[in-house]
């Protein structure tokens, strides 16, 4: 029997930027769930802030090269490539001169969200996608990990829809307790009518708060799991209501034959 293979997308993960719940889980579930016999490929975006050298990043040239179109601009698609030897793992980083040179990963210096944060969730989203597809691999999984992420689903279900490499994934979205105060920018639907996707897909994000675009991932996911204990209240009702398979909370030390199990039954 082939190898089930799960596509692992996080916003962030240990040890390429500081430990948080987010990073620790992306961390760890991916090496876990390919010791129990499963194929993984894993991404994140490659920061400012995450040390090039000490992690011996480097560039997979024959991926790179690819432009990506976010709001009527060509951006370049640079990935880059690093091993966790302990794990047998190795994580792709998705790399734009715009987008991910500064050194920081969500707020400027002075707190605040970047005005672009928007397209820079895009372009990563998009980023992973082209990305597999050059690889030439058919995730039977798809997991995200945090509102970073949140743009999956839709480019899944709507731009690569006709992709037989996609048009089997089950996507799961995992929601954790990192909300942002700040909604996002307010031309942020137009920008996403493109490529398959029609107006009423992105109707919920008329405002771009993280409510809105929590219930506009899982929207299109087929699956959902509460990766924090505490999880918005207004997200975590509108999970229940869904209908979709849900997992609630698991406990750090048992969580991973549980995730594992709720992959195969999807």
């Amino acid at each position: 029997m082939e190898k089930k293979k799960v596509l692992f997308v996080s916003q962030e993960i240990t040890p390429y930027l500081p430990e948080t719940e987010i990073s620790k889980i992306s961390r760890e579930l991916p090496q876990g769930i390919q010791e129990r016999g499963k194929e993984i490929r894993t991404f994140m975006p490659r920061y400012g802030c995450v040390n090039e050298r000490r992690n011996q990043l480097h560039e997979v040239i024959r991926l790179t090269g690819m432009n990506l179109i976010i709001d009527d601009t060509d951006h370049p698609l640079i990935i880059k490539v690093a091993s966790i030897q302990s794990a047998r793992m190795q994580i792709y980083f998705i790399d734009n001169e715009d987008y991910f040179q500064r050194k920081a990963i969500l707020k400027n210096a002075e707190g605040q969200y970047f005005d672009d944060n928007d397209e820079r969730a895009m372009f990563f989203a998009r980023g992973v996608l082209e990305t597999v597809q050059k690889l030439r691999w058919s995730p039977d999984v798809i997991h995200c990990h945090g509102w970073f992420t949140s743009f999956v689903p839709i480019y899944v279900k709507r731009t690569f829809r006709d992709n037989p490499l996609f048009s089997n994934s089950k996507v799961v979205m995992s929601l954790y307790d990192n909300e942002f105060d700040t909604p996002l920018n307010p031309q942020l639907k137009s920008k996403l009518i493109y490529d398959s996707i029609s107006e009423k897909d992105v109707e919920r994000l008329t405002n771009p708060t993280y409510e809105n675009l929590s219930k506009f991932a899982i929207d299109f996911s087929d699956g959902v799991i509460f990766g924090s204990q505490k999880v918005n209240d207004d997200v975590a009702s509108y999970a229940k209501s869904s209908g979709k398979p849900l997992l609630e909370y698991q406990a750090p030390e048992s969580y991973m034959d549980t995730f594992n199990e709720f992959y195969d039954n999807l």
